[in-house]
């Protein structure tokens, strides 16, 4: 290997849009976090992102444009620094400001913040990452803790950087994706480019009770209709045939593919609501989304839907166009995609930690910046017995979030809220 030589990787197929798209306003990043038994100390926190970043290659990135495409190279810089969150949270990533790099990590009181940049990974990649920063913090707070577990990754914890789209596509004719507009949530902003969190806590063991034996569905069929209905309660009267719900659905697709990739590897699908009569019970769209994506999950159909984009960037002429014009189709398209959709709603799953270090770790959650169309966003993430499902919003009213929780607490499951406070100042 040639002195001075960097490694460098391309973008996945999903990743390719993120640069293209991304800005102050439409940032293209997401939040995981885990809330501590007890308050972080920056300092060791710092000293824990130093050790970790290095074991993490997927991380040590840049990201540089070439002719054709964007590319990511390896960051010879130091981590970021880890700073007392103040801001808003998911504000855009500055490389220039930030060692170049594309993740950041804050802290407030007992919780430790993982923003990253989606070019890098997904939630899956992300959640690999937060896990082993926080073993590595804790052992530094906890030296007996330390001595016990050593410093090594944990066995679990993957490191490949797969293209696991460009192993697993197949030749695609069509799309499979919807392109007629959908119901847009709209309404006044929060001030000051606010950004108003709303978690919802809820016990795993009440939500399968509430799905299954109640509605006949799981757990993420369930949320999802919950939102759906708490958009149709909220806007009843505006829903149309021509402009129907449609909540984008982003499905991890390494279980469906034997991959273990921290790279980018998941398909959107959808949740739609087209109304046909004029009153709908919450039990009914549980029955429609149920029916809905279920027909979607299943290896062939997730296959094609990939499979019709990689075909596309494998294509000479997608290859050999310059980047400048590639940009230009790449927002026409995403702009056609995005108005496509009122909503998403993701799961990132269930998060599992080594018994040694339960003791220390409350809870985890995670939320997604806006997007064009979608001022309002939700994600869910559990550990343990808790579930969280969380809503982020632009928008100063909070009728959507509060009817989709009444419609799960009606089911007998306990709801707690909490909320980041931007929606009594």
């Amino acid at each position: 290997m040639s002195k001075g030589y960097k490694r460098w990787e391309k973008l996945d197929n999903t990743a390719h849009v993120f640069p293209v798209i991304a800005g102050e306003t439409m940032t293209n990043t997401y939040r995981i976090a885990v809330v501590l038994t007890e308050d972080v100390d920056g300092d060791l926190l710092q000293e824990a992102l130093d050790a970790t970043l290095p074991r993490f290659p997927g991380f040590k990135l840049r990201m540089r444009n070439g002719v054709f495409w964007y590319y990511l190279e390896e960051n010879d810089k130091r981590a970021p620094l880890v700073v007392e969150e103040t801001e808003y949270p998911c504000r855009f990533i500055h490389p220039n400001r930030n060692h170049s790099y594309l993740f950041r990590v804050t802290y407030y009181r007992r919780r430790i913040n993982l923003e990253v940049f989606h070019v890098l990974t997904d939630g899956m990649g992300g959640i690999g990452f937060l896990r082993e920063l926080t073993y590595e913090y804790l052992r530094r707070r906890h030296p007996a803790l330390g001595d016990q577990m050593g410093d090594g990754l944990s066995v679990d914890t993957s490191l490949d950087r797969e293209d696991s789209f460009l192993r697993n596509y197949r030749k695609a004719s069509r799309s499979m994706y919807e392109s007629k507009r959908a119901f847009l949530i709209k309404g006044d902003k929060l001030p000051y480019h606010g950004f108003g969190v709303v978690h919802g806590h809820m016990p795993v063991s009440e939500l399968k009770k509430a799905s299954r034996e109640l509605h006949g569905c799981s757990i993420n069929e369930y949320l999802v209709a919950a939102f759906i209905y708490g958009i149709y309660k909220s806007h009843t009267g505006h829903i149309t045939k021509k402009r129907p719900v449609r909540i984008a659905v982003p499905v991890n697709l390494r279980p469906f593919f034997d991959s273990m990739t921290t790279k980018n590897f998941f398909v959107m699908i959808s949740a739609e609501f087209i109304p046909e009569k004029s009153d709908y019970s919450f039990d009914e769209i549980c029955h429609m989304v149920h029916d809905c994506l279920r027909g979607q999950l299943n290896r062939e159909n997730l296959e094609q839907i990939f499979s019709y984009n990689v075909s596309n960037e494998q294509t000479f002429i997608a290859r050999a166009v310059p980047l400048v014009f590639k940009n230009l189709a790449i927002k026409l398209v995403y702009t056609r995609a995005a108005l496509a959709s009122t909503s998403t709603m993701t799961n990132v799953g269930n998060v599992t930690i080594s018994p040694e270090y339960e003791p220390y770790i409350e809870s985890f959650h995670c939320f997604l910046s806006f997007s064009k169309g979608q001022d309002l966003k939700a994600a869910i993430i559990s550990y343990k017995d808790d579930l969280v499902l969380t809503f982020s919003s632009a928008l100063y009213d909070t009728a959507i979030q509060k009817s989709t929780f009444s419609a799960i607490a009606s089911d007998g499951v306990d709801v707690r809220i909490e909320t980041n406070g931007v929606y009594y100042e």
